[in-house]
C-alpha cells in the first residue's frame, strides 16, 4: 500500500511539475492511466489463476472491467496524439469506462458468495437484497446531495442535460459500489483477508469517484490537472492490490455474531429517513422539488416498498422455521430417535391420561409390556448396526399389529410397551397378534434372523382407585418376567395374588431389601464344583437367594435382572461376597479341607469404582486367603469400560484373587472376552456341555474350547452336568471339572455335608473316569 501511494504520488508530481501544461500534460496523464489500467488488468487475470470458485470469478470479472477501462484510456491517448489541441468533450468512447463499475458490481455479487453470513439464507434472495439496499442507500444519498446543490448546477456546466447525465453516471455508479462494499463489510463477519480486500475496493472506488466527480465539474471545457485525475491512477492500482489479497488463508468466519444482521436491517433506512426529513423541512419552508429530486424520491419509495416485501417474506419464512423447529424439538423430546416410536416420557404422559379417563369415565385401558428374548445375542453375533435395523423392523410390526388409536413406545434398549384403550379380551387378542407378528423371520443384510418376545399384560382392577402409572408399569413388567420364567415367547397376564402379583412391586421391595439384605430374606447358597476323576469337591459357587417377607420366594433370574436394571446389583454382589468369605471357615470344616469359593460379580460393575475395594475389604475382614477366592464375571451385561476392567482384574490377580469367566459360550462371554480379559478359569455354558445329546456338534465345539483353554493355561469347569452320561462324555473329552444337579443343588452351608458324600463311590469314580 505505501509503495502504491508513493508511485501514484510520483507520477502525479511528474505530470504536474515536469510536463508542460496543455496537450502534453493531457497526453502524459492519459498514457499513465492506460499503463496503470493495463498493469492492474494483468494482475487480476494472473491472481485469478491461483484461486477457484467465487474467489476466481470476481477476479476475472474485475480484470475484464479494467481491460475495458484501459481500452478507453488507449483511445484517448491515441486521440491525444492525433489531435493534441482538441477540446474536452464526451464521446462514444466514454462508454468504455462505464464497463468497469458495471463489472465491479457483478464481481462484488459473485465475491459475496465467498463471504459467510451469520444467518444462512437463499443466495438469490441474499444477492437481491444486497442490490436493493445498495441502490436504496445510494439513491437516498443522491437525493440528499442533489437537494443540497444549488438549482441549475449542472446546467451552468455548459452542457446539455443528456451529456451531464451521462457524465454523472460515473460518480453515481461509484457511489453505489462504495455503498455495496460497505454493506458487505458491515454484514459479513469474514476473516481478516476478506475484510482487507473489501476495504481496498472501497478506497479504489472512492479514488475513482473523486476524479469522476471532478470531471463532471469540468464539463465547461477546462482540462483536468494531473492532481485532479490522480484518482484514475490510484483506483486501478488499489484494485490490483485487492486482487492480490485474500490468498485463501483464514477465510472462515472469525466469529458468528448477530450485529451484522441488525445493521443489515436498519442501515438502509437511515439515509432514507435523513433524506425524507431534509425534503420535508425544505418543502415545508416553501421550497419546490425539482424533477430529478422527484424521480429520486419515487425511486427510493419504490425500493423501500420492495425492501419491505423482502422483510415480510423473511419474517414469514422465519416464523415457519421457528414453528417447524418447535415441532421437531417436541417430536425429539417425545419420540425414540431410532424407531420413531413414542419414548418413555410420552408414554407415561399418555398412560396418566388414560388412567384418569378410566378412573372418572370408566374408559377401558390395558397395558402390554414387551421384552425381546435374547436380543443381546443378535447384537453380539451380528453387530449393533444389524441390531438397530432389527429394532426398526420390530417397531414397524408392533405399530402394524395394533389399532390406530393405540400407542406403541420404546422404553429403552429392547423393551417396548403398548397402551390400549379396550377391554381385556380385546387386549389379549392384540397381545397374541403381536406375538404372531414378531415370530415371523426378519431378513437383514442377507441374514435371516428370528426373534421372539415375552409379553406382560395388565389391566387395572376395579378396586384400584389410587392406581398410578408407575404401579401399572411395574405390574406389566412383573407379568413379563412371569412369561420369561415360563419359557419366553409367550404372554402372561398380571393377576393380583398369583405368581405375577407379588413381583409387581419388586423394584421397590428390592431397594428396601438391599439396605439390609439379611434382614429382608437374602441368604447365600452354595453349589459344589467337582473333579470328574475322583468325585472330590474342589470348590463351591456362592449364589444369592431371596425370600421376601411380602413377595415370598423370588426367582434369582428375576431379581438379578431387576437389580441390574435398577442399579442395585452391586449391593447384592457385595452381600454375597462378604457372606461367602465369612462362611469360608465353615465350608472348610464341612469338607475337611480349605476349598475355593466362587463369587459372582456382574459384568456391569467391571470398570467402575468400588469392586476392587469391596473384594479386598471382604478378604481382609474375614482373614481369607486371596488365592481361595474366585471372582466370576457373569454374562448378563456388556462390560461398559473394557480397558479399565482389564486394569481392575490385573490388580485383583496381583493380590492373589483368581478370575473366572462364567457362562462361556452364551451372551457376551465369548472368544473376544477370553482374548481381552485376564482369566484363570472358564465355565462352559450348558449349551456347550450337552455332548451326550449332540455328541458330534457339541462335542466338536467343546473339544475346540478345551484345546484353546489348555494352550492359554486356563482351567475349565463344565456347567449343567445333570446326568452320569454327560459327566462321562465330558471327562472323555478332557474336561476335568464339572458343576450341576448331578453333584447337588445349591443349598445353605450347613446342608452341604448331606449333599456331597464324604467318600465317593469307587465304582462311580471309575465309571466317571472311564
Amino acid at each position: 500500500m505505501p509503495v502504491t501511494l508513493g508511485l501514484v504520488a510520483a507520477v502525479t508530481a511528474v505530470g504536474t511539475y515536469a510536463v508542460p501544461a496543455g496537450s502534453g500534460q493531457r497526453f502524459f496523464t492519459d498514457a499513465a492511466q492506460f499503463a496503470a489500467g493495463a498493469f492492474a488488468a494483468v494482475v487480476c487475470f494472473v491472481a485469478a489463476r491461483d484461486h477457484a470458485g467465487a474467489r476466481a470469478h470476481w477476479r476475472l470479472i474485475l480484470g475484464t472491467g479494467l481491460a475495458a477501462w484501459t481500452l478507453a484510456r488507449l483511445w484517448w491517448t491515441l486521440w491525444d496524439v492525433l489531435e493534441p489541441d482538441r477540446a474536452p468533450a464526451v464521446t462514444l468512447a466514454d462508454a468504455g469506462p462505464l464497463a468497469l463499475p458495471a463489472l465491479i458490481f457483478v464481481g462484488l455479487i459473485a465475491g459475496s458468495l465467498a463471504l459467510p453470513r451469520p444467518v444462512q439464507a437463499s443466495m438469490r434472495r441474499d444477492r437481491t437484497v444486497l442490490v436493493i439496499d445498495s441502490v436504496l442507500i445510494a439513491g437516498s444519498l443522491l437525493a440528499l446531495i442533489r437537494s443540497a446543490l444549488p438549482h441549475g448546477f449542472l446546467e451552468r456546466a455548459g452542457q446539455d442535460p443528456w451529456t451531464a447525465g451521462f457524465t454523472a453516471a460515473y460518480p453515481v455508479a461509484d457511489l453505489v459500489l462504495v455503498v455495496m462494499a460497505l454493506l458487505l463489510l458491515g454484514t459479513r463477519p469474514a476473516s481478516r483477508p476478506g475484510r482487507v480486500t473489501l476495504r481496498l475496493l472501497v478506497l479504489a472506488m472512492l479514488a475513482l469517484g473523486c476524479s469522476d466527480t471532478l470531471r463532471l465539474l469540468h464539463l465547461g471545457g477546462t482540462v483536468m490537472t494531473p492532481l485532479e485525475s490522480a484518482g484514475w491512477l490510484l483506483g486501478p492500482a488499489l484494485l490490483a492490490l485487492a486482487a492480490t489479497t485474500n490468498k485463501g488463508v483464514g477465510e472462515l468466519a472469525v466469529a458468528e455474531r448477530g450485529d451484522g444482521e441488525w445493521l443489515h436491517l436498519l442501515l438502509p433506512y437511515v439515509p432514507v429517513v435523513a433524506t425524507g426529513v431534509f425534503l420535508a423541512v425544505r418543502t415545508g419552508s416553501g421550497g419546490q422539488l425539482t424533477s430529478s429530486e422527484a424521480y429520486l424520491g419515487w425511486l427510493v419509495l419504490g425500493l423501500v416498498v420492495a425492501r419491505q416485501m423482502f422483510t415480510i417474506v423473511d419474517n414469514t419464512v422465519l416464523l415457519a422455521r421457528i414453528s417447524e423447529g418447535r415441532r421437531e424439538l417436541h417430536h425429539q423430546a417425545y419420540h425414540d430417535p431410532l424407531t420413531g416410536l413414542a419414548n418413555r416420557a410420552l408414554f407415561r404422559e399418555r398412560l396418566v391420561l388414560a388412567l384418569d379417563a378410566y378412573r372418572y369415565r370408566r374408559v377401558p385401558v390395558a397395558l402390554i409390556f414387551a421384552d425381546l428374548d435374547d436380543f443381546k445375542l443378535i447384537n453380539d453375533g451380528f453387530g449393533h448396526a444389524v441390531g438397530d435395523k432389527l429394532l426398526r423392523l420390530i417397531a414397524e410390526r408392533l405399530a402394524a399389529a395394533v389399532g390406530p388409536g393405540d400407542l406403541v413406545a420404546r422404553l429403552g434398549g429392547d423393551e417396548f410397551a403398548v397402551l390400549l384403550e379396550r377391554p381385556g379380551d380385546q387386549a389379549e387378542e392384540t397381545g397374541h397378534r403381536i406375538l404372531t407378528a414378531l415370530r415371523e423371520p426378519y431378513v437383514i443384510d442377507g441374514h435371516t434372523l428370528g426373534v421372539s418376545a415375552s409379553l406382560g399384560l395388565v389391566l387395572p382392577e376395579c378396586a384400584d382407585e389410587e392406581l398410578t402409572a408407575d404401579v401399572l408399569l411395574r405390574r406389566a413388567d412383573a407379568a413379563m418376567y412371569v412369561s420369561k420364567r415360563r419359557g419366553k415367547n409367550a404372554m402372561a397376564r398380571y393377576a393380583a395374588g398369583a405368581d405375577g402379583g407379588p413381583n409387581a412391586d419388586l423394584p421397590a421391595l428390592l431397594a428396601r431389601a438391599v439396605s439390609a439384605p439379611a434382614e429382608f430374606g437374602f441368604e447365600v447358597h452354595y453349589q459344589p464344583i467337582v473333579r470328574f476323576s475322583d468325585g472330590a469337591v474342589v470348590a463351591v459357587e456362592a449364589l444369592a437367594r431371596w425370600t421376601d417377607p411380602v413377595a415370598g420366594p423370588v426367582d434369582p433370574e428375576v431379581f438379578v435382572t431387576v437389580a441390574e436394571r435398577t442399579g442395585l446389583v452391586a449391593a447384592i454382589d457385595d452381600f454375597v461376597l462378604d457372606r461367602a468369605c465369612d462362611q469360608a471357615a465353615a465350608l472348610a470344616t464341612a469338607y475337611g479341607r480349605p476349598i475355593d469359593v466362587h463369587v459372582n460379580v456382574s459384568a456391569a460393575r467391571l470398570g467402575r469404582h468400588g469392586l476392587e475395594d469391596s473384594v479386598l475389604r471382604a478378604v481382609k475382614r474375614h482373614a481369607v486367603r486371596a488365592s481361595r477366592l474366585v471372582v466370576e464375571i457373569t454374562e448378563t451385561r456388556r462390560i461398559p469400560d473394557l480397558p479399565r476392567a482389564v486394569e481392575v482384574l490385573h490388580r485383583l490377580r496381583q493380590y492373589g484373587v483368581r478370575v473366572a469367566l462364567d457362562d462361556f459360550g452364551s451372551g457376551y462371554n465369548a472368544l473376544a472376552q477370553l482374548h481381552s480379559l485376564p482369566v484363570d478359569i472358564v465355565k462352559l455354558d450348558s449349551s456347550l456341555t450337552d455332548v451326550d445329546v449332540s455328541p458330534e456338534r457339541a462335542g466338536a465345539l467343546c473339544r475346540s474350547v478345551l484345546r484353546i483353554c489348555a494352550e492359554l493355561g486356563v482351567s475349565v469347569v463344565a456347567e449343567g452336568v445333570e446326568t452320569p452320561e454327560r459327566a462321562r462324555a465330558l471327562a472323555a473329552l478332557g474336561c476335568e471339572l464339572g458343576q450341576g444337579y448331578l453333584f447337588g443343588q445349591p443349598g445353605p452351608a450347613h446342608r452341604l455335608t448331606t449333599m456331597i458324600p464324604a467318600q465317593p463311590d469307587p465304582s462311580s469314580t471309575a465309571h466317571l473316569a472311564s
